[in-house]
């Protein structure tokens, strides 16, 4: 299997709430980033992020540096919308 038409399929043909995984706001990874305290300038990156919204609530909080890692081209692309 060719995991990275598998995971742009997934993302070419659901919507983000049609997948198991999908959280309107990511409470458990802002949770740590609150736990750890992290400076607001600190390296975050989120791999396999897909169209998550932590990047969202990151910058909410005003972090700066954020870097999303995914195998998918179209989570990617959505992401960015």
């Amino acid at each position: 299997m060719d995991h990275k038409i598998h995971w742009n399929n997934i993302y070419a043909t659901q919507s983000e709430n049609e997948v198991s995984w999908f959280q309107p706001y990511p409470k458990t990874s802002m949770e740590f980033v609150e736990l750890f305290n992290l400076p607001l300038h600190a390296n975050i990156i989120d791999i396999g992020g897909g169209d998550s919204h932590f990047v969202d609530a990151l910058l909410d909080k005003g972090y700066k540096n954020i870097f999303v890692l995914d195998i998918s081209g179209n989570a990617i692309e959505r992401s960015k919308e």
